[in-house]
């Protein structure tokens, strides 16, 4: 789909290279994300997304309205007796925009508008992503080690077709 990998490095096709312009193009869309390691597989994308501190006080209406008892979206729930926020705010139908659930969302969308107006594939990722919180500087440089070198165990990969 994205391209393929040759003597262990990926060689990006036409949809590999536009899935890896929308992943360069994230912070323009979401200025507070920090973007490090990534890949594009031929199947599958890979990547570290930063967000810059202080970029987790999300607020529904985008403004500074407090949410839950410290401010901070990791202590939202749309039951928190504590939120600072009406029902008329809250949508469960409206997505944060300040989440890495709306940057993976963001980028998807990027990437399949231009698969389906481009080529003949029209569901192109799987239902949901996978994530992992990186918390220290060791399982920083083990998660980039691990990117960097991906094309080349391409053929060990879970996500390996031909």
């Amino acid at each position: 789909m994205f391209g393929q990998i040759i003597n262990g490095n990926m060689q990006l096709n036409d949809a590999g290279k536009m899935a890896n312009q929308c992943w360069l193009e994230i912070p323009t869309h979401f200025p507070d994300v920090i973007l490090h390691e990534h890949i594009i597989m031929p199947n599958h994308v890979h990547g570290i997304v930063e967000f810059a501190v202080g970029a987790n006080n999300y607020s529904p209406n985008d403004d500074d309205a407090d949410i839950g008892a410290n401010g901070g979206a990791n202590n939202y729930s749309p039951n928190d007796d504590d939120a600072d926020i009406g029902a008329k705010d809250f949508s469960p139908l409206r997505s944060p925009s300040k989440t890495i659930g709306s940057v993976v969302r963001g980028f998807k969308i990027g990437v399949t508008k231009w698969m389906r107006q481009n080529t003949d594939i029209h569901n192109v990722w799987q239902r949901n992503y996978y994530e992992h919180i990186i918390r220290n500087e060791q399982s920083f440089q083990t998660i980039s080690d691990y990117i960097i070198n991906n094309p080349a165990k391409w053929n060990d990969d879970k996500f390996y077709t031909l």
